[in-house]
């Protein structure tokens, strides 16, 4: 990733809502001329509080028009995605697919052969990439941006008021970004065995002989497979559905390639206790009627998140939260009318890009008082990156019909793209939902690069879209996105045999 302009990071930064535990003395730029200080008090016009995803791309879009800005982190700039979360994992991942393509070339004229894998290097590998992304989101380009940014924890006084170490802060405007964390279940025999969470275990330096994960949502699996093809055994214990949350007919062809590789991926599986030390787990399990134990070397809880909602002092703030996080209204305001929340601290959907999303919103409503700017959700797309990803944008089939009753499905194999075929990528198809006029209404795919490809399906659909347009537009041959163009064609199928059109055409053609 390259060091991004200032004013684009207020709507594209590509670290998380942050919200570890640490604390640390008040520093930065506290001599900025963006804040007025009173004593031990600054008065600002906007205070955000959460150096992730969300609050850095406030932070820097409301400095780029002039504005006032004082940062809060109490633990390290980029919160989770980029330190816990979306860069290290996709890192590990990216590690782990180099090893796969040694084991298995697929049929390139090419021996296949076992990697010798040096776990130290796959760690270093891991911690310099989060390294070189560093400084995007760092104290020094913040400062230079003419941010104020003060390292310690946040705690709301009153309604107006954050006291931050030593410091006070008073702001037209508060932005809460402080992310979520990992949730631990109250697994009995959980607090005496040494686990690991997205917090721990990118620092591992040494090979997992057997790696059980609880939790079989898109963590889990992305973890799980990485683990994999870097040589661990895996076992996946999933309390309902694994990748529970997506389409049921693409989640399908995503498992059996998991369990293809040798991932004991056990579905419906409660976890009644676990047991055991370091080196040697015991998770006893339920299905149904059955009672097992499963065995292990290390174990990994993945079993969601939690809003980091703690020790913010939100009842001095007038804030209302639950255990699901902040309550805001549809332009992220909270009950206090001075105090927007942000990101994953209000539940919903967890992503550094909705974020993003929910910081350009605060940004046009803070700065600029736009009216009526509010969430959609429909609009943001997510990824499984496991191998083939999953990607998704929009209503699933099962909604669509709920939502709108009769509705068209377009379907189109990789198979049958030329690309695929030549890279021998040919496992995965594109689904997209319409209404019978031809709208737009989700698109979901499974497949080589589907996170990519589905960037045009979420472009289609924020712009409410007809089909037709997704079949007016000239692809690169040979390129994996035809099989967009492929699946929108579909549409008009039963055009070709259509009585009436033939008939039409056959009159045209009499007249020469």
């Amino acid at each position: 990733m390259q060091p991004h302009d200032s004013t684009a990071d207020a709507f594209d930064k590509s670290s998380p809502a942050s919200g570890a535990p640490a604390s640390g003395p008040a520093k930065g730029n506290t001599d900025s001329d963006a804040a007025r200080k009173n004593n031990d008090t600054i008065e600002c016009d906007i205070c955000v509080i959460g150096a992730g995803s969300g609050g850095l791309s406030v932070a820097a879009a409301a400095a780029s028009f002039g504005v006032s800005v004082v940062l809060i982190e109490k633990h390290k700039m980029g919160g989770d995605c980029l330190n816990y979360g979306c860069v290290p994992s996709k890192a590990l991942i990216a590690a782990g697919k180099r090893a796969q393509l040694m084991r298995a070339p697929n049929g390139f004229g090419i021996a296949p052969s076992e990697p010798r894998i040096d776990y130290k290097a796959v760690h270093d590998h891991v911690h310099s990439v989060i390294a070189a992304i560093e400084p995007n989101d760092s104290v020094e380009r913040f400062t230079g941006l003419g941010v104020n940014v003060i390292e310690a924890a946040a705690r709301f006084v009153d309604k107006n008021t954050v006291e931050a170490g030593e410091r006070r802060i008073k702001a037209r405007r508060f932005v809460i970004s402080t992310g979520s964390s990992p949730l631990v279940p109250p697994i009995p025999g959980l607090d005496s065995v040494p686990y690991f969470t997205n917090e721990s275990i990118f620092d591992n330096q040494t090979k997992i002989d057997h790696l059980l994960i609880v939790g079989g949502g898109p963590i889990g699996m992305e973890l799980a497979q990485a683990h994999r093809r870097l040589g661990s055994r895996v076992t996946v214990l999933e309390g309902m559905k694994a990748l529970g949350k997506d389409d049921p007919e693409m989640t399908k062809v995503v498992l059996e390639h998991l369990r293809g590789e040798g991932i004991d991926i056990r579905e419906n599986a409660l976890v009644t206790r676990v047991e055991g030390s370091q080196g040697s787990v015991s998770a006893h399990i339920k299905v149904g009627d059955i009672e097992d134990v499963v065995e292990g070397t290390h174990i990994i809880i993945a079993a969601g998140r939690k809003p980091n909602v703690d020790d913010l002092g939100l009842e001095a703030a007038g804030i209302k939260y639950d255990k699901r996080g902040i309550k805001v209204d549809k332009g992220l305001i909270t009950s206090n009318k001075n105090v927007f929340a942000i990101g994953d601290v209000i539940g919903g959907l967890q992503f550094t890009h909705v974020a993003n999303y929910h910081a350009g919103l605060v940004i046009r409503k803070a700065l600029f008082r736009l009216p009526f700017i509010k969430v959609n959700e429909g609009v943001v797309p997510w990824v499984t990156y496991t191998d083939p990803e999953l990607a998704h944008v929009g209503l699933t089939e099962d909604q669509a019909v709920e939502k709108h009753g009769k509705i068209s499905v377009l379907r189109w194999p990789y198979h049958e793209n030329d690309r695929a075929q030549a890279e021998r990528q040919t496992s995965g198809h594109v689904k997209v939902i319409t209404d019978k006029k031809g709208r737009i209404l989700g698109a979901t795919i499974v497949g080589e690069h589907a996170g990519e490809i589905i960037s045009m399906w979420s472009l289609a659909i924020s712009q409410k879209m007809k089909i037709k347009a997704m079949t007016g537009w000239i692809s690169p041959y040979p390129t994996l996105s035809e099989i967009n163009k492929r699946a929108a064609y579909k549409f008009y199928a039963g055009a070709t045999s259509s009585p009436v059109l033939r008939k039409a055409i056959s009159l045209l053609a009499k007249l020469g």
